[in-house]
């Protein structure tokens, strides 16, 4: 019989890849955990409490805010702030990042990034929704006020990534930078254990994932590659959160493809909070993330909080052929 490795017992053991986070990261990562516990706990039985819907009021986007947005972003503000492992966070769902103030928060030298329920519309028909973060170390020093330009900072910069996936069994996939690792919820003992180590992505795959109502708004390189990808008899698959359909091409490759539209000429999907962690998750999966300016992700300058992005990902033959339709079709030279 093999023997359970839990998430707490996991980042303990790989706590030397970081020498210099000194406990910090080990504990941050635990937070982010058992914040996941929790939304996880109220996602399951949302139906039941009245949370289901929306909220009726609109985030800095202009997308609609769901009730399990709400819920999902004070709770994780709430572990974060109490765990005292990071001076600050920036949410898709606020329109400011946030302070954390106590003595011991304002010396950490982390801050979170997180869209705390992506896909959250998808709630009213059971469908998954997830939450993903980034961590950073602040440019500032510790100890003094944060500032705006800590969060200003590239995908390159991330010290960790993960994403939480909400589903049939609920998952934990995050990277520090040296490889890609998978926790599945045991709700029997409460903990996140070890199911998928090492995890990497397949060099191609027979999915492709795109929102295909918007095809006629597509620019006409990116309505080539689609064509392509349906004569090639690929399976298109799009569920509407960005976490659970990347975590599909994760395990039996393909891409995601998010490309820019009439109404969001620069892209939809927030770089800071959902292009840049799940970049790095890739990347150190074997993937590839590039956005249709056939810019790699994680290279990207950030020059607001809120700045949107395209992007293509997933395995990395299928983004490379992506790029070469993009070559031959595009109006403006790339």
């Amino acid at each position: 019989m093999n023997k359970i490795v839990t998430l707490d017992e996991f980042i303990i053991q790989n706590q030397e890849m970081h020498q210099d986070a000194g406990g910090h990261l080990t504990r941050l990562l635990r937070d982010i955990g058992i914040a996941g516990k929790i939304i996880n706990r109220e996602v399951n039985k949302a139906g039941l409490v009245n949370i289901l819907g929306i909220d009726g009021s609109a985030n800095i986007s202009g997308d609609e805010v769901q009730k399990l947005d709400v819920f999902s972003n004070e709770k994780m503000i709430e572990c974060l702030r109490s765990g005292g492992q990071c001076c600050g966070i920036a949410s898709e769902e606020l329109d400011e990042f946030i302070r954390f103030t106590n003595k011991q928060s304002m010396n950490s030298d982390y801050i979170v990034v997180m869209d705390p329920l992506d896909g959250s519309s998808n709630i009213d028909v059971n469908v998954s929704v997830g939450t993903i973060f980034g961590i950073y170390k602040r440019k500032s020093k510790a100890g003094t006020k944060l500032k705006a330009d800590d969060f200003l900072q590239k995908g390159t910069d991330l010290v960790a990534s993960g994403y939480v996936l909400y589903g049939t069994s609920t998952i934990l996939v995050y990277t520090t930078g040296n490889g890609v690792n998978g926790f599945t919820l045991d709700p029997t003992i409460g903990e996140f254990c070890l199911s998928h180590p090492d995890i990497k992505i397949p060099q191609r795959g027979n999915y492709y994932s795109v929102n295909q109502g918007y095809y006629l708004k597509f620019d006409v390189e990116m309505r080539r590659f689609i064509d392509e990808c349906s004569d090639m008899n690929l399976r298109l698959r799009y569920i509407g959160s960005m976490v659970s359909d990347i975590h599909r091409i994760m395990f039996q490759g393909g891409i995601f493809l998010y490309p820019n539209t009439r109404k969001y000429p620069e892209g939809k999907l927030r770089l800071l909070y959902e292009c840049n962690p799940m970049s790095m998750i890739v990347e150190q999966a074997g993937g590839k993330a590039m956005n249709c300016r056939l810019e790699r992700i994680l290279d990207l300058p950030v020059s607001h909080v809120h700045q949107r992005s395209t992007i293509a990902i997933g395995s990395p033959d299928m983004v490379d052929e992506m790029k070469t339709f993009v070559q031959r079709y595009s109006a403006v030279p790339v």
